[in-house]
This record gives C-alpha cells, sequence and structure tokens, in this order.
C-alpha cells in the first residue's frame, strides 16, 4: 500500500522535523486562518490563537491518530476551533453577550438565495454578526453541534443556543436582503 502526501507529512511531523513542521503551516494555514476568523474579527488576536493552535498540535503530534486522507485536517480544524473558543472564553463576557432575553424576537420567512452572492461576502456578513449570534452559528453549521453540545460547550442554557442561532439566521437574512436590494439599486 502506497501512503499518500498527508501520511508522509504526519511521518516526519512525528519525527519532529523542522521542515515538515514549515511546510504544514504553508499547506494549511490559510484554511486554518479562515476558520478562525469566523469566531474571532481582531486580525492581531486571529494570529494569537492561530499560534497557540500550532503550539499545541506540535505538542499534541504523538496523540494523532491517522483515519484516512483528510483526518490531518480534521484534527487541526478541531484544535483552531477549541482554541478559538477557549479565547472567546477568556476574553469576553460571553455569558452576558448572549443574554437575550429582552431582545424581540426575528423572524425568517424563507431561506434566503445565496445565489450571485460571493463566499467571501457572506462570510463577512457571519462576522459582523454579535459574538454569541456569531459563536452559535458557527458551531451549529459549520462545526455540525447540536444546541445541546453548543450549550455545554459554552456554558449556556440549550434554548440560548437555539434563540441565538435563530436570531444570527435571522440577521444574515436581513443583511442577504440589503445587499441584494443595494446590488439592485446599483443596476438601475
Amino acid at each position: 500500500m502506497e501512503l499518500n502526501k498527508e501520511q508522509i507529512l504526519i511521518d516526519r511531523l512525528l519525527l519532529k522535523e523542522e521542515a515538515a513542521w514549515k511546510e504544514l503551516f504553508e499547506v494549511y494555514s490559510g484554511n486554518l486562518t479562515y476558520i478562525c476568523s469566523r469566531y474571532i474579527i481582531d486580525r492581531d488576536n486571529v494570529h494569537d490563537v492561530l499560534q497557540n493552535s500550532f503550539i499545541k498540535m506540535f505538542r499534541s503530534i504523538e496523540s494523532f491518530q491517522y483515519r484516512g486522507n483528510g483526518s490531518l485536517r480534521a484534527w487541526m480544524s478541531r484544535i483552531v476551533v477549541n482554541e478559538s473558543l477557549t479565547f472567546l472564553k477568556k476574553n469576553s463576557d460571553f455569558k452576558n453577550c448572549i443574554d437575550d432575553s429582552e431582545l424581540p424576537d426575528m423572524t425568517v420567512e424563507e431561506e434566503p438565495d445565496l445565489q450571485h452572492i460571493p463566499e467571501a461576502v457572506i462570510m463577512e456578513m457571519i462576522r459582523s454578526l454579535p459574538e454569541g449570534y456569531r459563536t452559535v452559528f458557527n458551531l451549529f453549521v459549520f462545526e455540525e453541534k447540536s444546541h445541546k453540545e453548543i450549550a455545554e460547550i459554552m456554558g449556556i442554557a440549550e434554548n440560548s443556543s437555539a434563540s441565538q442561532f435563530h436570531r444570527a439566521r435571522a440577521a444574515l437574512a436581513q443583511k442577504i436582503m440589503e445587499y441584494k436590494r443595494l446590488k439592485i439599486a446599483q443596476y438601475e
């Protein structure tokens, strides 16, 4: 059986080859930055969280279990998400951020049409959400966590997670409709 590039890189990482770590950074840092920036807005903080993530990867590479092509990326992504969440918990009053008992409910009539909206624009819309909305939305949509899991991760009530997600979707739908209105207005 022939080893693929990922398996070869893992073997080199386990040998603590400096060139392998540099290659890992070059290959995956863009994607990991993208993941981290879904949770954390400030560029300097993203850099710090990524640095901490790579340190954690370096220290725990022996515990990595290869489970097929893509498992290294999944392992690193999970570390970056966990480090991002740790950063948010340490550097914001997350529980107060998501206390939404005083906010009116927002409704989404139907799923907005995302055609003709660049991915970068959609991601910027997600990044512009309030921290609580953004975090719950990312965990639910991108990490495929249940509201029960999100509640456990973030130390909040399960119904708060569901409420935050609902409001995040409504806010995004509103941003998407506004974006489309502006685009239509440009062509009139």
